[in-house]
């Protein structure tokens, strides 16, 4: 299984430069295989409440972005529920402060390495290097 971060799902709902590539990505993936955290949502919930606040986007468009993004979760992704060992590896990666890693991302690296995925599919370079440090597997497989 590949374990999706919100950075690697947000150009689906924001056009980015690399908007097209995800999609091509996601759309080569056999059903069932991809995986995301219950934690993404909350992510992108966050990133579009601030766009919001700054006015980059109105109360109603940043209500359908985040209807669309549940959606899409709900009918593609299987959807890891962050647990109390989850949680506990998380603080340990930020504890191992060479990681430089933030509690959002240490979170997405423990649900990822608890459920033992294939590798994590990101296109946050802190989180590679993050990853790399803690022999997590994880890739950027879109350029």
């Amino acid at each position: 299984m590949i374990y999706l971060d919100t950075s690697f799902l947000t150009p689906l709902f924001r056009e980015e430069a690399t908007s097209a590539k995800v999609a091509a990505f996601l759309s080569r993936q056999a059903a069932g295989t991809l995986a995301v955290s219950k934690w993404a949502a909350v992510e992108f919930a966050s990133l579009t409440s601030r766009d919001v606040r700054m006015n980059t986007l109105t109360a109603s468009q940043g209500k359908r972005l985040i209807a669309e993004f549940e959606s899409m979760v709900a009918a593609s992704l299987v959807v890891l529920i962050p647990s109390a060992k989850d949680f506990d590896l998380a603080q340990e990666y930020v504890a191992h402060f060479a990681t430089q890693l933030r509690g959002p991302d240490a979170l997405h690296l423990a649900v990822a390495h608890n459920n033992k995925v294939e590798f994590v599919a990101t296109l946050d370079n802190g989180m590679l290097a993050a990853a790399k440090r803690l022999k997590i597997p994880a890739k950027r497989v879109i350029r």
